[in-house]
């Protein structure tokens, strides 16, 4: 496996992939393969290293979910009760149905509650603008920022639908983030730090870089029209209120590794449960019923490409990952858990072969289609070591 991953991250950085790219394939007892190609900037003549720092975005929900899931097995949080219990600006939230003839939001009050389960699941009716036109428009209309201000305005958005009704990717679990302040009277930083990443030795994952994790960071690439990558400025939120759950975290796929395989050791690694073994079965198994995840139609380009992981196939979403309800091209049994990053990282879990694994590229807009081939081309191949 690993000459062969070697090769195939090599070959994918020289036809233009990505500029540089970090791997790690694990399994419940430790590292099956740690390997890395490229640059961190392209042009730089920097290596990428297997220690190298990325913005890992969305690949944060998967963590703000066991985060909430451990305050759910102490009873300090609830999955089917209102979520305005913890945090009472849910309990204002309306439904947009529309604009009237001057433009302006229609809206309603939601048929039932939002909870924590809608939350964790984006069936809330939260969403995200990148991806849902009429949230950006009510963002243009009414001049509330979008997320990635990080000012706690920006959570006060409409909902889209009623919740339980329908799937949509959102802003859902920064609330989730939200509630697991309130509750924990904690930064999530430092509630990950005491109950997560510290436990874990996930010591180079946090929402704001230490001096050694700067010394490591990668840059971020925008691809041009002509398939180019160049290095761009993703300045910093100017004033940033919270941090954001739904997408905040700076990390190494290492850490990130660790995180899987405690997930595949069924809520312990190296001695340290963080979760108890049923709350993983849970976290693990459709939490939607009969809804299913819907391709995302990009309302910002220069942040996403439409986007649909195994398209056509159906899919489920657990506390919080999705999930593939039939096999996969690469190999993937159904069952297994995956997401990604909006920069083009991503992971996968299978609790079946108890094998899993996270590739990391730093490339805008997501959905990136030489870089998300590239992850599954290594995935296709540790299944066929396998």
């Amino acid at each position: 496996m690993q000459q062969q991953v070697d090769e195939i991250l090599e070959a994918g950085v020289e036809r233009g992939a990505a500029p540089g790219v970090v791997v790690t394939v694990v399994d419940a007892d430790g590292v099956r393969y740690d390997g890395a190609a490229g640059e961190r900037a392209a042009g730089s003549g920097v290596a990428m290293t297997t220690d190298t720092v990325g913005a890992i975005f969305s690949m944060t929900k998967a963590v703000t979910g066991a985060a909430a899931m451990q305050l759910v097995e102490q009873g300090r949080l609830h999955l089917d009760r209102p979520a305005s219990e913890i945090c009472p600006l849910l309990g204002e939230v309306t439904v947009l149905d529309g604009f009237d003839d001057d433009g302006q939001p229609i809206t309603r009050a939601p048929a039932v509650p939002v909870t924590l389960r809608h939350l964790l699941t984006h069936t809330s009716g939260f969403v995200y603008d990148i991806w849902n036109a009429d949230a950006l428009r009510w963002h243009e209309v009414t001049g509330v920022p979008n997320i990635l201000t990080l000012e706690k305005a920006c959570l006060a958005q409409p909902l889209m639908f009623d919740p339980g009704t329908r799937w949509e990717y959102g802003i859902g679990i920064d609330w989730a983030g939200q509630m697991v302040e309130t509750v924990s009277g904690q930064t999530l930083g430092e509630y990950f730090a005491e109950n997560l990443t510290g436990p874990l030795a996930m010591h180079d994952t946090a929402f704001a870089h230490s001096p050694s994790m700067l010394e490591r960071v990668s840059a971020i690439h925008g691809r041009g029209p002509d398939g180019s990558l160049t290095p761009i400025e993703v300045p910093p939120p100017a004033n940033p209120e919270f941090e954001m759950g739904g997408g905040g975290l700076h990390g190494t796929v290492g850490d990130y590794g660790r995180f899987i395989r405690m997930i595949l050791n069924r809520g312990e690694l190296d001695g340290n449960r963080v979760l108890a073994a049923d709350t993983v079965a849970k976290m693990a198994t459709n939490q939607m019923g009969d809804l299913r995840v819907q391709p995302l139609h990009t309302a910002i380009p220069e942040l996403s490409n439409d986007a649909e992981f195994f398209p056509g196939e159906p899919k489920s979403w657990g506390l919080s990952f999705q999930i593939n309800e039939e096999p996969g091209f690469t190999g993937r049994p159904a069952g297994t858990l995956m997401w990604a990053g909006l920069a083009n990282s991503f992971f996968w879990i299978d609790l079946e072969n108890g094998i899993g694994g996270a590739y990391m590229s730093q490339i805008l807009p997501f959905a990136d289609g030489p870089s998300t081939d590239l992850f599954f081309e290594v995935e296709k191949a540790v299944y066929d070591a396998l």
